[in-house]
């Protein structure tokens, strides 16, 4: 049955003053009105409480008046009741009352339905079991909740079982069964072992849903005999431990073992190697089951299967896809999860174990059913008395869901008889209801999977008008703006409002009033003769109220005097002025703004009453001020330009925009011309470059100024060409070098003839949106552009190509028309004239356009795939014909995925790529691709329209390439002269590993580099055990792996092997990993001058530290100073030291936060003395030199005399009293010569001895030798002295041939390496 037009409304605006009792339009209207009860908040309908806790069942309503708790005689019919229980909650259990009042445990809450049942003083849980339902009533009905079902939850303990040990032989497939004992709500399982660490899992061994534990196959590090299964009860945070179970694989090597230690050497003996075994599932068993699920819920299907080598399982939904971001894979993808099941996911769905033998597969028949759920859910009906309405119920589910009506909870058919209802099936029809017609109806809608109830009232209210609006509310506004006077008003029935201006005004009608249907009186514009006392009247049938409101009108608030642009001189002063006028009613605030943003926070910024000044104006006082004034009631602005410009030459000139033109003038009038002339303003010191011309169109766009055209600032007259049918102004603009004037007064106007339209519309196009149309667009002319009145247009159109006459239509001043029932994509030529009252404009260019495009019909054929490395492949195709693209041929889509990696037979989903070739290419390069994997693809044409047909799926496989790096390197088990490396296959194997290469050097404490030993490794190793290495050495390790086409990038690591016995460091106790490498920097020395020091440290850590040196004086407060050491270094000069001070000295590590060195303290050499008397320039001196020389001299010819008379020198003598120091030894205490002997030649030369005369020095006698830090015999130096390749790892040193020996770098370079 309809409801009235007239009365519609009333029930809606009803609707919401009822519901909106939590957000109340107006509080004391809502407590008077009446409302039957609704449920607000309820327990859910299965509920399962904690036995140790109070169990709280929830009922709340509301209602007016609100439903409470009464004592009360239980009353011997529901819906019969006396006074003392029509506003009461009430409750049943198990289909009967429950009478609280007899229970000392069980209490309501005040003011409320919620049941507490004291369970923590005695009460036990289990006795309170049972379906509880909530009434809530009042005098105009009663709403009832769901069936509350409660059941306390449990956690049994686990039965006890003997749990025989389980023996297995490797390779078989193993079944942990769990058997949780039955909870409620059912545990969570999860295996551990007995240090509670869960179990690892693997696509070979995994938890089931049940929670047993599956082995597809055992190995021998399956066997332990601590496999525990727990189960988790999170209602009573309890977890339950089964007994451990044992399992024992035997593997074939130890039981040949055992085979040949029992039989003779003439038996024939031996287990069988380990086979392998094609799929077969564990669960489910068979090959087919079935499964049902309800809507809305999570499916998950299980398939688990043995084999060796492990299978791999994979899904399909039979006869259809999966559905696409609501289906997951679990468990290593035996779990197939749908999440939000509906009807349309019932179906079949196989799993397929497959492995390198075989398959087995698994059909498992899912049957989706549904509890009911609402498609309309009756909704609260508010009607007046007299009224009509509908309660509608309206459920589905599988199977259909019955419909079952109540009233005040009690079934329909036996409740109270109301001539005004009819039921008929799910619809309750209200015919001219009356006040006692107002009731709670509950609509059950069941099937075998569950029930919903929903309760909904019928409320028949009978009330007289009331006015919500305040009495005697002023409303102010401004003059010439819109009033809106309230009269917020109820009543049932609705209310009709008049309204009238003063107290014996007529009713108040006409266009400049606008009525609302809220009962507000708008007043669009506002005079000041609107002011005064305005009545507002409600009236129905059962009474009238009246309200009276004020209206005052103001005058709006203006800017009389605007601030003005103004030109400022660097470090002068300036003032913007703003005075304003408002209504002496208003109290207004100005606000000043620079660019639109507040003023700068500065003194120089001083605001007045109606001013804004600026002292010693700077360059970034630059910008717009803006001036803002506001009322309670509206706000104005006006802006100024202030532009500073540099202080010029005495005497200043102040250089300004020009003042504005004026006196402008039209003369030479004609139908399409007209002259100007105007007279110049001030040019303001900068001379006018040119005059702009903008002219407005009174008639199209009043106040609109448009650029007409400009002349140079010479010329003061120009000649103007004009449109028809426009109303002419003028004005002229100044332009110099400092800006634009303000624009002169208009000219007077001038209004020229009309006439036909001299152009067309421009960029015409013809392009179809739909397979069968064609839409013609083009741009309208602007409103001068129509020379004249009436302005339509005429499009034609004809297809291209076929001998047909031109379709015109003639439409209206709009931008598009569209032509129906057209070929799919075919050529039109197409034009657009333009047309007024007074003809036609001059004839229109054609162009040509298309109808609208459809999908392409075919798909690229011939498709080729060329491989051309192992991550690039080529495909080519055939195009496709041009008919068959039905539309503008955009290019091609090549669409490609992995579809599984050959080196691991494992499939996995990979987003599809989509690679768009453009134009009618037949070729394109597809990058990225994996190495030695397996794709498919597809190309497929595409036109405006879309896409078209996949070609057929193209498969290729790439070839091997490179592997990654290793996924990981660990080194354990250190000891004395060995290491355990572990280590992960690479995450990338791009084909078939071939086998590991291990590289690995020594590296001692000056970080240098020693031999460098490789080792090749099998690539189905994954550890190796180092053996014969020295103790308490530090290794660095490089790891990589390889295919048939080359070697991985590599993985490094660094270990050190433990001291021996005697030594300081012990392994701990438990330690069995090889401990980390902290950063440490120690043993900093220094060596200073007088005024500079060389700082030296050795460094322990990561390799590519950046270091710093921080110092200061000694005993100062002063913060450290900071240098920068360059590159990786292990030396800094520290220059700029002050003479005979003490400095202390750090070195840190950049990057290493709060890392540094222990500090050392140095004091640099005393200072010498500025003046020094040079001896060389000294009298006495120099003739001390000379009497020397002349002795000399005197001997030398004493000598050459007894020589030539045959005397004999004792040489022989001098040589044995004064041997040569550069091959006498130095003592190594003193540094003095030693006396010589040939019995130290055999000795080795100890550190800090010189070098000997010949200049060797054995490689195996000095460790420090500076030879080993160059290359080959002769070591190299940088630019700055420094060694090359000291720091990045000294060269392996080669073994000596025979006697050779290495030659010393000279002492000088040695020493400029501390420079």
């Amino acid at each position: 049955m309809n409801i009235p037009t007239s009365k519609t409304s009333l029930v809606l605006f009803l609707c919401q003053i009822i519901s909106a009792l939590d957000v109340p339009l107006d509080s004391k209207l809502l407590e008077e009105l009446s409302q039957p009860p609704t449920i607000t908040q309820q327990s859910p309908k299965d509920y399962i409480v904690d036995p140790r806790e109070n169990i709280v069942i929830q009922c709340e309503a509301k209602g007016k008046p609100p439903p409470r708790l009464v004592t009360y005689i239980f009353f011997y019919f529901m819906y019969k009741c006396s006074w003392t229980c029509r506003n009461t909650f009430s409750w049943t259990r198990n289909g009967t009352h429950f009478d609280i009042d007899k229970d000392a445990q069980v209490t309501m809450k005040p003011n409320s339905g919620t049941l507490v049942i004291n369970i923590m003083n005695g009460g036990k849980a289990e006795a309170y079991e049972g379906v509880y339902q909530c009434t809530a009533r009042n005098e105009r009905g009663a709403a009832i909740s769901n069936n509350i079902v409660i059941r306390p939850s449990r956690s049994p303990l686990w039965t006890k079982e003997k749990l025989e040990p389980n023996h297995v032989r490797e390779g078989d497939s193993l079944v942990l069964h769990c058997r949780p004992p039955v909870g409620l709500p059912p545990p969570i399982i999860f295996w551990m072992d007995n240090a509670f660490q869960r179990l690892p899992q693997s696509e070979r061994v995994s938890q089931g849903l049940n929670g047993d534990l599956y082995f597809s196959n055992v190995q021998p590090e399956d066997t332990r005999e601590d496999y525990i299964c727990y189960a988790r009860f999170n209602h009573t945070q309890t977890i339950q431990q089964k007994q451990p179970i044992s399992v024992k694989v035997f593997s074939m090597d130890s039981l040949n073992d055992t085979i040949a230690a029992n039989l003779s050497d003439t038996d024939i003996y031996g287990a069988k190697p380990v086979t392998e075994r094609q799929p077969v599932l564990l669960t489910p068993t068979g090959s087919t089951s079935t499964k049902v699920e309800l809507r809305g819920n999570v499916l998950l299907l299980e398939c688990i299967a043995a084999g060796l080598p492990t299978p791999v399982i994979r899904w399909i939904k039979e006869g259809g896809e999966l559905p696409a971001n609501r289906t997951f894979f679990e468990n290593f993808k035996k779990t197939l999860k749908i999440i939000d099941v509906s009807e349309a996911d019932s179906g079949n769905y196989k799993c397929i174990a497959r492995n390198t033998l075989g398959s087995a597969h698994h059909v498992i028949s899912v049957t989706v059913k549904a509890a009911p759920y609402w498609i309309t859910a009756p909704r609260n009906l508010v009607l007046s008395p007299g009224e009509d309405g509908t309660l509608i119920c309206r459920a589905n589910g599988n199977p259909k869901p019955s419909i079952s009506w109540l009233a005040n909870g009690v079934p329909i058919a036996i409740a109270p008889e109301d001539p005004s209802r009819k039921v008929d099936g799910d619809t309750i029809i209200f015919s001219h209801v009356q006040e006692r017609s107002s009731a709670v109806y509950q609509c059950n809608a069941s099937n075998e999977y569950g029930y919903l109830l929903s309760n909904a009232f019928v409320n028949v209210l009978a009330e007289p008008p009331r006015i919500l609006t305040p009495a005697n509310k002023l409303y102010q506004v401004i003059a010439d703006s819109p009033a809106l006077l309230d009269c917020a008003y109820f009543g049932s029935p609705k209310p009709e409002i008049e309204w009238f201006k003063g107290v014996k005004g007529s009713i108040l009608r006409g266009n400049e009033y606008i009525f609302h249907d809220n009962g507000t009186l708008e007043i669009p514009v506002a005079q000041k003769n609107s002011a005064g006392t305005y009545t507002c009247v409600a009236r129905n049938e059962l009474g009238k109220i009246q309200n009276e409101v004020q209206l005052e009108i103001k005058d709006p608030t203006m800017i009389i005097k605007q601030p003005e642009y103004k030109v400022i001189q660097r470090y002068g002063q300036v003032s913007f002025e703003c005075i304003i006028k408002h209504d002496s009613t208003l109290l207004p605030t100005i606000t000043w703004l620079k660019d639109n943003d507040e003023l700068p926070d500065d003194d120089r910024f001083l605001v007045g009453k109606d001013n804004l000044t600026i002292m010693n104006v700077t360059d970034k006082d630059d910008g717009t001020y803006t001036c803002i004034v506001n009322t309670t009631l509206d706000s104005v602005s006006a802006s100024a330009v202030l532009t500073v410009v540099a202080a010029p030459p005495t005497p200043a000139i102040i250089y300004a925009r020009p003042n504005p033109p004026f006196d402008l003038e039209l003369t030479g009038q004609l139908e399409r011309s007209i002259d100007l002339s105007w007279i110049p303003g001030d040019e303001n010191n900068s001379p006018i470059t040119n005059f702009v011309i903008e002219y407005e169109d009174a008639l199209h766009e009043p106040g609109v100024w448009h650029y007409q055209t400009e002349v140079p600032g010479t010329q003061t007259t120009v000649h103007l060409k004009l449109s028809p049918y426009v109303n002419y102004s003028f004005r002229v603009i100044a332009v110099n070098k400092i800006g634009r004037s303000q624009p002169s007064e208009p000219s007077e106007q001038y209004l020229t003839k009309s006439a036909s339209p001299d152009e067309n519309p421009a960029n015409v196009q013809g392009i179809g949106s739909e397979p069968d149309n064609l839409v013609i667009t083009w741009e309208p002319l602007k409103g001068f552009q129509s020379n004249g009145p009436g302005l339509q247009y005429k499009v034609s159109w004809r297809q291209k190509d076929v001998d047909d006459e031109w379709t015109s239509v003639i439409v209206a001043n709009v931008s598009k028309y569209i032509v129906s029932g057209t070929p799919t994509f075919v050529p039109y030529e197409i034009k657009v004239q333009a047309l007024n009252d007074l003809g036609y404009a001059p004839e229109p260019s054609e162009v040509i356009g298309h109808s609208g495009e459809d999908l392409p019909m075919v798909a690229p054929g011939n498709v080729q795939v060329h491989v051309i490395n192992s991550t690039l492949a080529k495909v080519h195709w055939d195009p496709v014909p041009l008919k068959t693209v039905r539309g503008h041929l955009q290019g091609y889509k090549v669409y490609y995925w992995k579809v599984q990696s050959l080196s691991r037979r494992s499939r996995r989903h990979v987003e599809q790529k989509i690679l768009t070739f453009r134009g009618n290419k037949t070729f394109g390069m597809l990058p990225g691709l994996e190495p030695y994997s397996s794709y498919k693809l597809n190309v497929r044409v595409v036109n405006g329209k879309g896409e078209g047909p996949a070609s057929p799926d193209k498969v290729f496989r790439t070839p091997e390439g490179v592997p990654s790096s290793p996924s990981f390197l660990k080194i354990t088990n250190p000891t004395l002269d060995s290491l355990t490396l572990e280590w992960g296959s690479p995450t990338h194997p791009n084909g078939v590993l071939t086998s590991y290469t291990l590289k690995f050097q020594p590296i001692n404490n000056t970080h240098e580099l020693g031999p460098l030993v490789e080792i090749r490794i099998p690539a189905n190793e994954s550890s190796l055990i180092l053996k014969n290495l020295n103790y308490s050495t530090r290794y660095k390790f490089y790891f990589n792996a390889q295919t048939s086409v080359g070697s991985g990038s590599q993985i490094t690591e660094e270990a050190v092997t433990i001291m021996d016995e005697a030594g300081i460091l012990r392994p701990a106790v438990g330690a069995g990993k090889v401990q980390p490498l902290y950063p440490r920097i120690r043993n900093v020395t220094t060596a200073a001058a007088e005024t500079y020091a060389n700082i030296s440290w050795e460094y322990e850590g990561p390799d590519h530290a950046n270091f710093y040196v921080e110092y200061g004086v000694a005993g100062s407060k002063e913060d450290w100073k900071k240098e920068i050491v360059n590159g990786s270094r292990s030396f800094f000069v520290l220059k700029g030291l002050t003479p005979g001070t003490a400095y202390k000295v750090r070195v840190g590590a950049e990057g290493l936060s709060g890392f540094r060195s222990s500090e050392d303290v140095f004091e640099t050499g005393p200072a010498m003395a500025s003046r020094q008397v040079d001896i060389a320039t000294q009298g006495w001196f120099i003739g001390l030199m000379c009497a020397v020389a002349l002795l000399i001299l005197i001997l030398l010819i004493v000598c050459f005399i007894r020589r030539n008379k045959g005397g004999k020198y004792p040489v022989k003598e001098k040589e044995d009293a004064h041997a040569d120091p550069e091959i006498q030894p130095m003592k190594e205490d003193d540094g003095t010569f030693g006396e010589y002997s040939d019995a130290e030649d055999h000795k080795p030369l100890k550190k800090g001895s010189r070098t000997p005369s010949d200049r060797t020095v054995k490689k195996e006698d000095s460790d420090d030798s500076l030879v080993d830090y160059g290359e080959g015999v002769n070591g190299q130096f940088n630019e700055d002295g420094s060694f090359i390749g000291q720091y990045s790892g000294k060269k392996e040193k080669e073994p000596a041939e025979g006697n050779e020996s290495s030659e010393a770098p000279s002492p000088v370079n040695a020493m400029n390496s501390f420079v």
